[in-house]
């Protein structure tokens, strides 16, 4: 591909950044089904124990984001926000279950928080052309506006 950049509507980087959106949205789908089966009341005593306020709403937040955003993720719907949502919600995660915890380690360590949030962030703004949001209102291209008159 000499001297073709690869940016958004190239069908390469659509499909790179489409199989990225099914690898990291999986991912977030299978952490939000094991809260499910655990259900909401284990969720929340799992978060109380680690502090989190409110942990039966958190959990179901979570549920919610993890879950919901992932299958979001996957199919490419409301990416933006999808995006910043699963990234703040691996900030929680961080925050209440390993901040002060070395980043490898094989219990605990917050490498797998940090990669999913930065992921699902960049690929909130990058989603790519195969994406449920292209066909919506506000994934549409507009015709450009009419160029203002110079003035003399």
């Amino acid at each position: 591909m000499t001297g073709t950049a690869l940016k958004a509507g190239n069908p390469l980087t659509d499909t790179v950044t489409l199989i990225a959106r099914i690898a990291i949205g999986v991912i977030f789908i299978a952490h939000g089904w094991q809260k499910i089966q655990s259900g909401v009341a284990a969720t929340g005593q799992g978060f109380a124990s680690m502090g989190v306020p409110l942990p039966e709403i958190a959990g179901i937040v979570a549920i919610a984001i993890e879950f919901g955003g992932g299958i979001a993720l996957v199919v490419g719907f409301a990416l933006p926000v999808t995006g910043v949502l699963l990234a703040a919600q691996m900030v929680g995660a961080y925050v209440f279950g390993h901040f002060g915890t070395p980043l490898f380690v094989s219990e605990g360590g917050f490498e797998l928080v940090l990669a999913l949030g930065t992921a699902a962030l960049a690929l909130g703004f990058t989603g790519g052309g195969f994406a449920l949001d292209r066909f919506l209102p506000w994934g549409r291209s507009t015709a450009a506006a009419p160029a203002t008159a110079r003035v003399a």
